[in-house]
């Protein structure tokens, strides 16, 4: 089968297209033929091996994992001999890093208990766009932002892949959603259903008045101090990424100043979850939310997605049509 493998960490150039063993499904897993896959911030990391402490789960030398790609979507073709849930001809979808990665590719085999059923109102690239980037806004919305009915919730960084999807999963709470972006993002935040939306090379955020119950960090550089000034008081605010500096203060001054102020500031480490997973798919069967992407790419052009997602700029998802 054709596969993209990485066998040293570097820049997206050190991928190659090349044909390995097709693997065969034993125990509690299926064999997946892939029909789509798609990028997230921890496909960079895996590729580049920063930052680097990454590398005691993925390789200290070189990749534990020569075959990248966590989302996807596809089709079982064969099953190991303890399945017991999905059978051949299932149309699945999950997110692979946390049992070993591997969607770069026409075949995968995977644990059962990694995936859900497709949705049969979206389209395989759909479904490959879905899991990491929303399970990680569920889990930082719910579990670690508390979200309740009615509060003001933020959304900065609220045009990527997991932003998309946090403005439409705070709204099926019943929160009224705020998203920050750029100007050339202001169309799809509407699209999506935010109550208000900030340009943030127009308006500075932190200069007006609003105060907010939640506010979700998915990208940027702004300080810790710059978000908790804009907190209610017993507010929450999570850090899903951002700058390394952001990270730090969210990972070292964030608990002094949840212990000291009235004011939580959270770090998320997102964890794959079949539970979750088929959370947001009721979310998907209901069209409480839906995936934005933004660029398609083949299997052979995986170096160019990796230098698209790179840049920063991808509205919604990156997605690989194997």
């Amino acid at each position: 089968m054709k596969a993209i493998v990485c066998s040293k960490y570097g820049s997206p150039d050190v991928l190659e297209l090349q044909e390995i063993k097709k693997p065969l499904p034993t125990g509690n897993q299926v064999l997946v033929r892939v029909h789509a896959a798609s990028l997230n911030y921890g496909n960079v990391v895996l590729l580049q091996g920063k930052p680097y402490l990454a590398r005691l789960a993925f390789g200290l030398t070189k990749p534990k994992y020569s075959v990248p790609g966590g989302d996807m979507a596809g089709t079982v073709e064969a099953i190991g001999e303890n399945v017991k849930l999905l059978q051949v001809g299932d149309e699945v979808f999950g997110d692979l890093s946390g049992c070993g990665w591997g969607s770069f590719a026409e075949y995968v085999t995977v644990p059962e208990n990694a995936l859900a059923l497709k949705p049969s109102n979206i389209s395989f690239e759909e479904a490959a766009a879905t899991p990491m980037a929303s399970v990680t806004a569920l889990q930082g919305l719910r579990d670690k932002g508390k979200i309740k009915s009615g509060q003001k919730v933020l959304i900065y960084g609220a045009s990527g892949g997991v932003g998309t999807f946090a403005v439409q999963i705070a709204k099926s709470f019943g929160a009224e959603v705020t998203g920050v972006c750029s100007t050339r993002n202001l169309e799809i935040l509407r699209s999506i259903g935010a109550d208000r939306i900030i340009d943030y090379t127009k308006e500075d955020l932190f200069q007006n008045e609003e105060r907010y119950d939640l506010i979700l960090g998915v990208n940027g550089s702004n300080s810790i101090s710059s978000y908790k000034r804009i907190l209610k008081p017993n507010g929450n605010f999570v850090h899903v990424g951002g700058s390394g500096s952001q990270l730090f203060q969210a990972l070292f001054l964030g608990p002094f100043i949840s212990m000291v102020e009235r004011k939580k500031i959270n770090n998320l480490l997102q964890r794959a979850n079949q539970k979750d997973l088929n959370y947001v798919k009721e979310l998907l069967e209901t069209g409480k939310i839906k995936p934005i992407i933004d660029k398609r790419f083949k299997l052979s052009e995986v170096t160019e997605a990796f230098e698209y997602f790179q840049e920063g700029h991808a509205q919604g998802k990156v997605v690989i049509t194997v």
